[in-house]
């Protein structure tokens, strides 16, 4: 991922075609490549809080490669959720980055997210810990994590 740009945005400053081309992104890796039919379109996207993070090739920013979704505390922890990347952008970095951009956002206060199970490992290098037993979210094995306020990247 070289050659990609990190955007950051507000949902209500997305444009339609933004907002579709990271909702595109997302049903294509979830949805389609992972075989599971699921509600996608969970309410949150167009929240005035929420924050999306993507990375897109120089000069195309409506091409996003990876994206990231970090939802505001309501219950006095973040969530980030809706990780994936293209699979033509896989292991380059993209979601590390992605990360590292969301929690210097979330700073010290608590965060939270649903890991699919081979992911652990990447989410325990960002300082989360496993919080709760492994439960099927549409079929796909996944493990709660939480990331407390002192915890600490690897």
């Amino acid at each position: 991922m070289d050659h990609t740009v990190l955007h950051r945005r507000l949902a209500p400053d997305l444009s339609t075609a933004m907002i579709y081309a990271l909702l595109r992104l997302r049903v294509e890796v979830f949805v389609v490549e992972q075989a599971c039919p699921y509600q996608e379109l969970d309410g949150h996207d167009l929240g005035r809080t929420t924050r999306h993070y993507w990375l897109a090739p120089a000069g195309a920013i409506e091409d996003p490669q990876a994206t990231l979704r970090l939802l505001e505390p309501t219950d006095g922890q973040f969530r980030i959720g809706r990780v994936c990347a293209a699979q033509q952008a896989r292991r380059r970095g993209g979601i590390r980055r992605l990360l590292e951009a969301a929690l210097a956002e979330v700073g010290d206060a608590p965060c939270v997210l649903d890991a699919q199970r081979h992911c652990v490992e990447l989410y325990g290098a960002y300082g989360f810990a496993v919080n709760g037993a492994e439960l099927l979210e549409d079929g796909i094995p996944h493990v709660p994590m939480r990331r407390d306020a002192s915890a600490r990247i690897r």
